[in-house]
């Protein structure tokens, strides 16, 4: 995105990592879901959450027109835009093989209005996209990996819990059968999986 096309107020749309660390500065946060898109675990990573060897798995957007997907929207105003983009082009861009398009973002609260965002998605075109595979063969995948900025599960753990505390209204049958699925490779021993994952034990 040029200089040119910034306004004084800039919508991102995050519906992965995001939802929990955007890491920049922002004015304010809605929660709520974007039409004609479905996440799926179909994206390598091969630095935050995986390494060359084992790359992670993270999601990505896919045109579904009878989809929905939620996520959070970040206003960055003013002086914020251009340190927010150019951090995000690291992260997502450079990093993480991603390209921006503008999505219509419709708030979870009723009485505001839906507003235009920007939103980071990895093409099949990009050198890390995965592509799809069974749910249990990208849990096999994510229970393995491990990058600069700690194991896929947590990614994984963070992302269901998003969902299951900030919109529990809404539906996500590919994120919790991974989820369930990683779960079921510790059986017993997940609950504390996770606990030493997220930090809190």
């Amino acid at each position: 995105m040029t200089p040119q096309e910034m306004n004084s107020s800039q919508w991102i749309f995050g519906y992965g990592s995001l939802v929990w660390k955007p890491d920049f500065v922002y004015q304010r946060r809605k929660i709520g879901y974007i039409k004609g898109y479905k996440r799926r675990f179909w994206h390598g990573d091969d630095f935050y959450r995986g390494d060359k060897e084992n790359p992670a798995r993270v999601v990505t957007l896919v045109e579904d027109q009878e989809a929905c997907t939620w996520g959070v929207a970040y206003e960055v105003a003013d002086a914020q835009i251009k340190e927010a983009l150019r951090y995000l082009n690291m992260r997502e861009v450079v990093l993480g093989g991603y390209v921006t398009e503008k999505v219509e973002f419709i708030p979870q609260e009723k009485s505001e209005d839906p507003l235009v965002a920007v939103v980071y998605i990895a093409t099949s075109d990009s050198p890390s996209y995965l592509g799809p595979a069974s749910d249990q063969a990208i849990a096999d995948q994510i229970a393995v990996c491990k990058g600069k900025t700690g194991h896929n599960m947590e990614y994984l753990f963070r992302l269901a819990d998003f969902m299951r505390f900030s919109c529990p209204e809404a539906k996500d049958e590919h994120l919790f059968s991974i989820e369930a699925a990683v779960a079921n490779l510790y059986q017993n021993c997940a609950a504390v999986q996770k606990a030493i994952i997220l930090g809190t034990v």
